[in-house]
């Protein structure tokens, strides 16, 4: 609990440069590479060093400062609801390291631009963290907006041209492929309401409804479960294609649980760092609200075939008690 506030499928905790030029007056329609790898290098050097601070001192207003999107909301929410229990220390700090970086750079128009950086982290063994940055205009700061933590193996090979550059996926129908990454927010959160739609079995899909079914038959308890779809500007999905056509796309939802319990009794919250996230007073429900940040494989639109999740990050990011 103390590494990271309710996550889902790992516990690592996670996580204002110029383009070297590249960029012109009339950059919003110029095709550029979205940063120089030099300075991509000084971005996640940035990053590390202020993610480390922040942790240490349980500081959510500095990791501001580096993580936006759906990292930034879960992270931020943790170290508010971690100062306010634990204090402005964390005792179990451990620095984050980040080593044998690489950097996925796509060649872009228009904002945002975005890049990935592939490294290997001293919290996450047996697996490489795949760092979405972010950034909205050439006078804002790059954020981490994704985490993925992609196991040993299932690294997809991404595709590049002939410079090295990789390949942005569009987020619209011209991406070519079987969902695009602006409505894929949308049709994850219709697969879990009505089980419909193509994602492949796992943890995050079917089991997931398997386990929320099992819940809403509990003597004492009423659960109920709200799936929002996520929405730029906050929440740009990003996708970079893979060899074969398809992509690995990072994208965001929200998540809400109710919980009422029968009448004449009252919910029983344990948990300082939840308590420390509620507002309200549970007499009666207690609403839970979470943000996912997700990392998927997406097959052609001719092959056809599952989305497939490669990574799954999620945290309460406040809670609601009537």
């Amino acid at each position: 609990m103390r590494a990271r506030l309710l996550t889902a499928t790992t516990l690592a905790t996670v996580l204002a440069t110029t383009l070297s030029g590249c960029l012109t007056v009339h950059g919003e329609t110029a095709v550029v590479p979205a940063v120089g790898k030099s300075e991509a290098k000084k971005v996640l050097e940035k990053f590390a060093k202020t993610h480390n601070k922040s942790n240490k001192n349980q500081d959510a207003k500095l990791n501001a400062t580096i993580e936006g999107g759906a990292l930034g909301a879960i992270d931020q929410a943790g170290l508010k609801a971690r100062r306010e229990v634990d204090g402005a220390e964390n005792k179990d700090f451990k620095p984050l390291e980040l080593t044998d970086p690489r950097f996925l750079i796509p060649q872009q128009a228009g904002w945002p631009k975005s890049f990935v950086a592939d490294t290997e982290s001293n919290l996450s063994r047996g697996g490489r963290w795949l760092l979405v940055f972010q950034r909205n205009s050439v006078d804002a700061d790059w954020k981490a907006t994704y985490l993925g933590v992609v196991p040993d193996g299932d690294m997809p090979k991404f595709a590049t041209d002939e410079d090295g550059y990789a390949e942005e996926v569009p987020d619209t129908s011209g991406s070519k492929l079987a969902v695009p990454p602006s409505k894929l927010s949308a049709e994850y959160v219709r697969y879990l309401q009505e089980g419909e739609g193509d994602f492949a079995p796992g943890p995050h899909t079917d089991a997931w409804r398997d386990q929320r079914e099992k819940a809403a038959k509990q003597s004492g308890v009423r659960s109920e479960w709200a799936d929002l779809a996520a929405k730029p500007p906050q929440f740009a999905p990003f996708g970079l294609r893979t060899e074969g056509g398809g992509a690995l796309v990072f994208f965001a939802s929200h998540h809400q649980k109710k919980q009422t319990v029968a009448k004449g009794y009252s919910p029983n919250v344990k948990d300082p760092y939840v308590k420390a996230l509620m507002t309200g007073t549970p007499k009666q429900s207690i609403t839970y609200v979470r943000v996912s940040g997700q990392a998927v494989t997406v097959p052609t639109a001719k092959e056809g075939g599952d989305v497939a999740f490669v990574s799954r990050i999620t945290g309460l990011i406040s809670a609601r008690g009537e």
